[in-house]
This record gives structure tokens, C-alpha cells and sequence, in this order.
């Protein structure tokens, strides 16, 4: 089965620690800090690779990290940045947070990038702490933790011509005879359970690249069968060939019944210029109907032609013999040169929380009492617990954020556990 959307798990880089040490060399008694920084931990980026066409490859790895940044070191050396890890993805790849369902990125044309989390930065040295008043101090940073998330992936093919219709109307035949496309082709309904594209070179300038959408029945837009995952490709796509089955019972009710689904599924769908052309014209059958059938589709088209961006002539066509399959195609290109090209969701380079970082809450528990919130937490995974400075800090810390009145308001007692992410901190006035 065609795999179009596809649950993944990011972390970015943490950043390397900063360090705490003094200058000492040989008659130097009183060297002063040199600890250096941290370096910068790994983004995670998705990155457009036009090789691909699915999401299949998420299903043999959905976890992804990107490396840590290097610690820093003595003589104010800065730690080594980590290089950013690059996911590749299909062009034609929706990103979205899987948590809040926010649209991320769009991600359509080759070498395209999206930040998808940033790494950690890198925790300052204690050099980066030295004034005039603190010439000897003993407080470093950690480095910052890196981001995680859940993204769920959805992937919409993109081609310059859907070829839709009922299941067995001929569309891969099609598709196989005009490209060098190799889908599975056989006389029942439901033979393509995934979009197959090709690529088909009329002449030395016109090129069309097309995409067999799997065919479609009955209430696709409620999600039968496979509809939503089948309908959602139709939306990347300028122009429909639509073709009708020459050898079924009501070709002309299959017509109105697949637009039906288009214009339920998504309005905008029923607008894309149209091409409808009656399959199977090398069977005898088929050939002795045409004449009742076009006619009886030049009055459907009339009046569909309100609703319907629709051409007004219906092609006879064979995939077989390779009757009229050349003038159809010319006619497609001749509309797509004159559809609107697709617009696309503007990207975002790097996801940032929308919500204000410095908020926090408190809540009472049984051992004491626990503080959640982003700018706290993160400060708190920076703080090196084992040196009194780093600590006095992350107090200041508390008060700058208004967590210390707030707890003081809330009834905090010396001696009260207070845990801030994986940290248990003793409170004392």
C-alpha cells in the first residue's frame, strides 16, 4: 500500500556544557577564569530530495537525533558545534506538529529546508561571568537541552495531470502507454492502490509530467474505500483527464458521480480545467456505442459546464491502438499552460512556540509542590548544581520570573520539596 503519511520523532542537539576553570601557569599565582563555552547543538532539518516519491522509508526509521554540541574547555576554547541532521522528504510533503495539528511547512520544490528544531545552545564558561566585583567566578552553564517534537508527515503528489475516473477505466493503461511509468495493470477494479506518475515527452518542448490516481467510487469523500488518501493527490494537480469506461453500463452517470466526489471532497477540485475522453475505442462494442454516448454526454456537459471548468470536447480514445492518445495529451498541455500554477503554503524556516516562553504554573502534590514551565525548566537543566554560585543564580532566576512571590502567595514552606522538571529542590527562606 502507497504510504502517504507517515509519525515521526525528532530531538535536536543539546548544546555542550560551559566549564568552570581558572588560568594557571608558572608564576601567573592568580590567573583568572578560562573556561569556555559550549558549542551549539545539531538543528534537525527536513530537506527536500527530488529522488523521492513516497514516505516509505519512515517506516523502517520514525526516530531521529541530531548530535550534541561539544563542551567547552580551558584557555576559553569554545566546544565544537554539532552539524545539523538532514531528513529527506518527498517533494509535495505537508509537515505538521502532531500534537497541536498546526501546519509547519510545505515543503514542494528540490533542496527546499525547513528547521524543524533548533538545537540547544551552548552553556557560557565561567569567563563569560568575570566583572569588576566577581573577578573569581564559579558559575558555568549547562548547555541548553535540545527540542522534541512528533511531525506527521503527509505527502501529496505533485504532477501536472491527474488521470481520474471509475476503477477500470483504463488509467494506467493509459499512463503506461504514454510514459515509461511500468504500473500494474489488470482487468479489475482496484488494480492501483497507488498513485503511479509518469513522465510523457510529446516533442522536444512539451513535456507533461502525470499521475494515475487509483480509481475512485461511491462516497470517496466520506473516506470509503480509500477516497480521502486518493482525493488528496487530485489537489496537487493543474489538470484532470478524465476518462469513462468505453465497456461500462452508464459511462455518462460514472462522469457526473466522480465529479460528484471531486466538488464534495473539495470545491476548488470541481474547478480544475477538465478533459474527459471515452476509454476502450479499439473494441468493437465500445465503437457502435460512441455515437449514442457523445451525444448523450454533449447535453451532460452543457449543463455541468456551470460548475464544472470543463472542455467541451469529449476525446475517443484507445491506450491499445493509440488512438487520438496524442492530440488528447496536446490538448492537456494547451490547458496547462493556461491553468494557474499552484500556490503553495509559505514555509516557516524555523519552528518557534507561539506561547510565551517565561509563563509557569505551580501545582500543589502530595511530596510538596511543582513548577512547569518552558524558560524555568530549561534554566534548570543549564544550572550546575554543585557549586553554591550556579545555585545563588538559579535563585535570581526564580525571582526575575515572579516563581519565587508566586509560591511565597501560594504557601510555600521551608523544608517543601519543590521539583522543577527532573530536579527536587528543598525550599528555605
Amino acid at each position: 500500500m502507497f504510504i502517504d503519511q507517515a509519525i515521526i520523532y525528532i530531538v535536536s542537539g543539546k548544546g555542550g556544557d560551559g566549564v568552570i576553570h581558572f588560568r594557571r601557569e608558572k608564576y601567573v599565582p592568580r590567573g583568572g577564569p578560562d573556561g569556555g563555552d559550549g558549542g551549539r547543538g545539531g538543528d534537525v532539518v527536513l530537506q527536500v530530495a527530488s529522488n523521492l516519491n513516497t514516505l516509505a522509508a519512515f517506516r523502517h526509521q520514525s526516530r531521529f537525533r541530531a548530535e550534541d554540541g561539544k563542551n567547552g574547555a580551558k584557555q576559553n576554547m569554545t566546544g565544537r558545534s554539532a552539524q545539523e541532521l538532514i531528513v529527506p522528504v518527498a517533494p509535495g510533503t505537508l509537515v505538521y506538529d502532531h500534537d497541536t495539528g498546526e501546519l509547519l511547512g510545505d515543503l514542494v520544490e528540490a533542496g527546499q529546508r525547513l528547521v524543524v528544531a533548533e538545537g540547544g545552545r551552548g552553556g557560557r564558561g565561567n569567563s563569560r561571568f568575570a566583572s569588576s566585583v566577581r573577578q573569581t567566578p564559579r558559575i558555568a552553564e549547562r548547555g541548553e537541552p535540545g527540542q522534541e517534537r512528533t511531525l506527521r508527515l503527509e505527502l501529496k503528489l505533485i504532477a501536472d495531470i491527474g488521470i481520474v475516473g471509475v476503477p477500470n477505466a483504463g488509467k494506467s493503461t493509459l499512463l503506461a502507454a504514454v510514459t515509461n511509468a511500468k504500473p500494474k495493470i489488470a482487468p479489475y477494479p482496484f488494480t492501483t492502490l497507488e498513485p503511479n506518475l509518469g513522465v510523457a515527452e510529446l516533442d522536444d518542448e512539451t513535456t507533461l509530467v502525470l499521475a494515475d490516481i487509483p480509481g475512485l467510487i461511491e462516497g470517496a469523500h466520506l473516506g470509503v474505500g480509500l477516497g480521502h488518501d486518493f482525493l488528496r493527490h487530485i489537489q496537487r494537480t493543474r489538470v484532470l483527464i478524465h476518462l469513462l469506461d468505453g465497456m461500462a453500463e452508464n459511462p455518462i452517470l460514472d462522469f457526473a458521480q466522480i465529479n460528484s466526489e471531486l466538488a464534495l471532497f473539495d470545491p476548488e477540485l470541481a474547478q480544475k480545467p477538465q478533459i474527459v475522453a471515452l476509454t476502450k475505442m479499439d473494441l468493437p462494442d465500445v465503437r457502435a456505442r460512441w455515437p449514442k454516448l457523445q451525444a448523450e454526454f454533449n447535453r451532460q456537459a452543457r449543463k455541468a459546464q456551470k460548475s464544472l471548468n470543463l472542455d467541451a470536447e469529449l476525446f475517443s480514445i484507445s491506450a491499445v491502438s493509440g488512438e487520438n492518445v496524442l492530440p488528447l495529451l496536446y490538448r492537456a498541455a494547451q490547458l496547462l499552460k493556461a491553468a494557474p500554477v499552484l500556490t503553495r503554503v509559505e514555509e516557516t524556516p524555523v519552528y518557534r512556540a507561539k506561547s510565551d516562553p517565561r509563563q509557569f504554573s505551580i501545582e500543589r502534590t502530595d511530596d510538596g509542590w511543582r513548577i512547569t514551565g518552558q524558560s524555568i525548566e530549561r534554566a534548570a537543566e543549564m544550572t550546575y548544581w554543585n557549586t553554591y554560585d550556579s545555585v545563588r543564580r538559579f535563585q535570581h532566576i526564580l525571582e526575575a520570573l515572579g516563581i519565587d512571590a508566586a509560591l511565597r502567595s501560594a504557601g510555600v514552606q521551608n523544608g517543601d520539596t519543590v521539583a522543577i522538571g527532573e530536579y527536587e529542590l528543598e525550599w528555605q527562606d
